[in-house]
């Protein structure tokens, strides 16, 4: 934490979240719990093929199955334009969602869905699915990135010419577009260099491992207008990415946000929600749709696997002088992988004056790649940091003197042209240094790894409202889902402008018929571009109490001050004019005006970008090739800890993904392209048991943009831990691990290889 005592009354509390004790009782409403009365069930019939021409589809055998209510197939959506358009945590082609959502004339990846039924029982829906004839005709197919960006490789779209390259293709392939950007002149910079590093590295798609699979309820009235009750990151995103691929005025569907038991990113898009809107359509019927686990892996978006190339050059005393990456992102079956967010995110720690970022976005028989908690910085941070460590181990330096030497600071310029305000880079390295973890001693076969990672954070629009009640209490209403304890920090940020005890603020998440619109939780944006909303909101609400006393005391706004949760005369107290709490304003209500609140919809500027600095200590088996994580700490610029007990949480869960995505997560495909371990027996995670305590470190460098200094936190934990693990690993291995994640098998043949 940071030096300074605490100012607030609220902020920087440890409060109960809101939401808790449901969660631990069990009487939390997720997805799957939701129902309505005669709701029917929706299943989903998913290609075998990693590839195939789908010929035709005869389904009467299917329909003519008693208790079978409806069928929809891609003949029953409407063919959208192909456009990128704003949406989602990035823009989209709604083209491309929609032909995910449902196949047309091909299936392009093991699990793509060709049709859909509904069924008054699971039992009948699965019974329909095995009597549906799909003819289809199977292609070759492509998983690997390289091999999907190689000429001759097969071809998933015929359509599909690479944009960013002059002179613009002439024929069709699978990388979908090139993006580059740079500072300086990298050639220059390299002639300038004592020392070189360059090596490939490779990572491999991994799951976001949310616990509750996709799920939604779909109603649609006589009169066209649709309820969803569904689990996503985004009430109001869910409503887009309907109404475009149904052809829907956005008024006519509701969307009503269930708990949420994960997302990190992997529920940003659709799959099933426009398939139940249909069959609930066509039905008359309340259309109810689960994912199995099996089908989460193998139709839904891991975050994707990558190939790269980086290269460093370094004076001897540590300066860098040049950095060149070239990046591969797989996309999956439709374009849109996080290749130009790993060129702005790679290089951002340091403060390079030549430098160079080439990332291609690349699509192979894959399901469509989601974001996974700051998409694209992890693999392009494993590959720069890594070459970091192999450098420092060029120049005899120590890892952390190696990057202060070179940390980016107030006024550096980032590879993609912003120069960087307040930022608290250096002070997470000042931070690690000291830290007893650091120092401690180590034994045979053990090492320590280190490793710093970036993340530049968003705001976006967001509303929020709040709402006095009668008795001085509060509501606070917001548009967006509560992942990692949202609901706690808006009461929290409310109570404190407010100036009332934090009991007596209830937090809401609404749906998108009573609050405003709200961009979807990712991006670390929500404590802090919600958050600003309600502070907005709640000094909109302070002001409206101020005039309410100023209309009793029958005086100017100005001579009121709001202090303490009740207002003040300035000046002091007066025989007419006596401090009126928030409850006795609010009793007085009807009085004075009518109900008392504040509303605002804002599109927040001014997100900080987060920097964090973890130390990984292993020990490996040379027998076995395992390896036993000993101890593990985190430190990161938090800008303001709002509740720090759900910060530490943050940058503990980080780590623990990036730490099971360096040494155990992957998908593994067979021959035929089918995934061979779709489900968490055979996709391994890791487990409590199978960590230390995570320490945490928060630095406190208050981001300006915000009015309690908030930035998000949710991203950067997961950006260095891939490489500080692989750093630990190569460095007690003594051979440099470059390909992730670092199984048994993988650490063996390199001990063996060196």
């Amino acid at each position: 934490m940071g030096n300074e005592e605490n100012q607030y009354k609220v902020i920087g509390t440890r409060p109960i979240r809101p939401d808790g004790v449901d969660k631990v009782t069990g009487r939390a409403a997720f997805g799957a719990d939701f129902s309505l009365p005669g709701t029917i069930v929706g299943r989903v019939l998913r290609s075998p093929h990693a590839h195939a021409r789908i010929k035709s589809i005869d389904a009467k055998l299917a329909l003519a199955l008693p208790g079978v209510r409806a069928m929809v197939t891609g003949a029953d959506f409407p063919e959208l334009p192909d456009e990128i358009t704003a949406g989602g945590e990035a823009p989209v082609n709604f083209r491309d969602v929609s032909h995910n959502v449902m196949a047309r004339a091909k299936a392009l990846y093991e699990g793509h869905a060709v049709a859909a039924v509904a069924a008054t029982t699971a039992a009948i829906a699965e019974q329909a699915l095995a009597l549906i004839k799909v003819e289809y005709e199977v292609l070759p197919h492509v998983i690997d990135v390289r091999d999907a960006a190689a000429d001759g490789a097969p071809v998933l779209h015929e359509t599909m010419f690479t944009s960013g390259v002059e002179p613009a293709p002439k024929k069709p392939s699978n990388v979908a577009g090139r993006t580059e950007m740079g500072l300086g002149n990298v050639e220059e910079g390299f002639a300038a260099a004592d020392v070189t590093v360059e090596r490939e590295y490779t990572t491999q798609a991994v799951h976001q491992g949310y616990i509750e699979p996709h799920a939604c309820v779909a109603s649609v009235t006589t009169d066209g207008q649709a309820t969803v009750w569904s689990t996503s990151q985004g009430q109001f995103m869910v409503r887009e990415f309907c109404s475009r691929l149904l052809g829907m005025d956005r008024a006519a569907i509701r969307v009503v946000p269930s708990e949420i038991g994960g997302g990190f990113g992997g529920k940003t898009t659709v799959y099933l929600e426009p398939l139940a809107i249909a069959l609930a359509k066509k039905s008359g019927k309340p259309v109810k749709m689960v994912m199995t686990r099996d089908e989460v892996f193998r139709a839904t978006g891991p975050t994707s696997g990558a190939s790269m190339k980086v290269k460093l050059g370094a004076k001897r005393d540590g300066t860098l002088t040049a950095g060149d990456m070239t990046l591969y992102y797989q996309a999956g079956a439709f374009a849109g992988g996080p290749a130009m967010l790993g060129c702005m995110t790679g290089f951002a720690p340091y403060a390079l004056t030549n430098a160079r970022a080439v990332g291609y976005d690349v699509v192979s028989n894959r399901p469509k790649a989601a974001a996974y908690r700051a998409p694209g910085a992890p693999m392009a941070a494993f590959a720069v940091e890594s070459a970091m460590d192999e450098l420092a181990q060029k120049l005899g330096m120590d890892p952390i003197e190696l990057r202060l030497k070179n940390a980016a600071k107030k006024g550096t310029r980032a590879i993609y042209g912003v120069k960087f305000p307040e930022i608290g880079f250096v002070e997470t390295l000042e931070a690690a240094k000291k830290h007893p973890h650091y120092s401690a001693p180590l034994g045979p076969n053990q090492a320590r790894g280190v490793a710093s990672g970036f993340w530049f954070n968003i705001g976006g629009q967001s509303s929020a409202a709040v709402h006095v009640n009668e008795d001085g209490t509060a509501e606070v209403v917001t548009g967006n889902p509560d992942i990692g304890g949202s609901r706690a920090s808006m009461a929290m940020m409310a109570a404190e402008v407010l100036g009332i005890e934090y009991s007596k603020v209830k937090p809401t998440v609404g749906d998108t018929g009573q609050i405003g619109y709200s961009f979807l939780t990712g991006g670390s944006r929500v404590t802090f571009a919600t958050g600003k909303a309600v502070c907005e909101a709640a000094q909109a609400t302070v002001n409206e109490l101020r005039a309410r006393a100023a209309k009793l005391w029958e005086c100017p706004i100005e001579d009121v001050e709001w202090k303490d949760g009740a207002a003040h005369p300035v000046g002091g107290q007066t025989d007419t004019r006596t401090v009126l709490s928030l409850a006795e304003l609010a009793e007085s209500a009807a009085k004075t005006g009518g109900p008392i609140s504040g509303a605002v919809g804002i599109n927040a500027a001014g997100a900080g970008a987060g920097f964090g600095t973890q130390i990984c200590d292993v020990e490996i088996d040379p027998e076995t090739g395992k390896v036993t994580v000993l101890r593990y700490t985190v430190v990161q610029d938090v800008g303001r800890a709002i509740h720090p007990a759900y910060v530490e949480g943050q940058l503990q869960g980080g780590a623990v993904q990036g730490i099971g995505w360096a040494l155990n997560e992957e998908y593994v495909y067979d021959g035929n392209g089918r995934l061979d371990n779709p489900g968490f027996l055979d996709y391994r995670m890791p487990v409590a048991s199978d960590l230390p305590m995570i320490d945490t470190v928060m630095i406190e460098v208050p981001n300006p943009g915000h009015p309690f200094g908030v930035r998000g936190v949710g991203e950067t934990p997961i950006v260095p831990p891939l490489a500080a693990v692989a750093n630990a690993v190569s460095r007690a291995a003594k051979v440099r691990l470059a390909d992730l994640p670092i199984s048994p098998p993988r650490l063996l043949a390199a001990l063996d290889g060196k």
